[in-house]
């Protein structure tokens, strides 16, 4: 068991962040199953515990348990529910990285689940057609941070191609307008939340897009939120003692310097490429570089 569990660790910790991203949402899926069923072992429901984790419409109660806001975005309601949440996340979480960072990532899964929710709440309380339902509503589900990652990636790269079955290339723009369109379709469907929370997320995604062209990140905050958060719990290395090299280091520091600014200028080159020319106009090796540069 503890090897087990330090594989997993590991494998945690050398995955990519949308990897690891989905290990957190199963992980947390797993736990409230299992607790689910072992309380209903004693006739007990976990459902009135889960509700202090889900994001609910009513303001005043969000006002008592603000954090829902940050953890309905790992909450799922069933197996199916996670399963397409997490191949959604999958798919165009490793598409997000080839034109985006690992950091922009996980700052726009959260920036997405925040904006999905908090148009959820505004629109059940601003819309007299929920009025009668805020008080026994609630929300849960990473789809608002995906669809924030899909409509980034359709406002940066409109005219990608994306495979689909009996159907063939679509461009990522087209499948992103579907999605979008099958939302505003459903508003007021039994799953009216869920569906308000998407438009949100994406209206998210391209907000972070559209600023980043300007040459501003909208989820620097959210990652310098985290990497404190992470320092505090982190051990600090000691600090090596100083050593004075001589000789034939000076010569490997140099060629190290200079290997550095070689690989910096040619991923500025691929980049201003990419830019002018679209993805579909780089070599594989120019893909590969810049994957392996994300990953940095």
């Amino acid at each position: 068991m503890a090897t087990i569990i330090t594989d997993l660790k590991e494998k945690f910790r050398r995955g990519t962040i949308c990897l690891q991203l989905i290990y957190i949402n199963v992980a947390v899926f797993l736990l409230v199953t299992v607790c689910g069923v072992f309380l209903q072992l004693f006739n007990l429901s976990l459902g009135e515990w889960l509700v202090w984790l889900q994001l609910p419409a009513s303001f005043s109660r969000f006002i008592i348990q603000p954090w829902t806001l940050l953890t309905y975005m790992f909450m799922h309601a069933g197996i199916m529910h996670i399963l397409f949440n997490m191949l959604w996340l999958y798919w165009f979480g490793r598409l997000f990285l080839q034109f985006f960072s690992a950091k922009h990532l996980r700052g726009v899964y959260l920036l997405g689940g925040i904006c999905g929710g908090l148009l959820y709440m505004v629109s059940y309380n601003v819309f007299p057609y929920f009025q009668y339902m805020i008080e026994g509503s609630f929300l849960l589900g990473a789809s608002a941070s995906v669809l924030a990652s899909v409509a980034d990636t359709a406002y940066r790269e409109p005219n990608y191609p994306i495979p689909l079955l009996f159907i063939g290339n679509i461009r990522l723009k087209y499948l992103a307008l579907v999605v979008i369109g099958t939302d505003l379709l459903f508003l007021t469907s039994s799953n009216a939340g869920g569906h308000i929370s998407h438009l949100g997320g994406a209206l998210a995604g391209v907000w972070f897009a559209a600023s980043l062209n300007k040459g501003t990140d909208i989820t620097a905050w959210i990652n310098r939120l985290l990497d404190g958060i992470s320092g505090m719990f982190s051990r600090r290395p000691r600090k090596p003692k100083m050593k004075v090299h001589y000789g034939s280091n000076r010569q490997k520091d140099y060629e190290y310097n200079a290997r550095k600014k070689s690989q910096s200028d040619e991923i500025d080159r691929i980049l201003d490429k990419l830019k002018k020319s679209g993805y579909e106009s780089l070599t594989a090796d120019e893909k590969k570089s810049l994957f392996d540069a994300s990953k940095r």
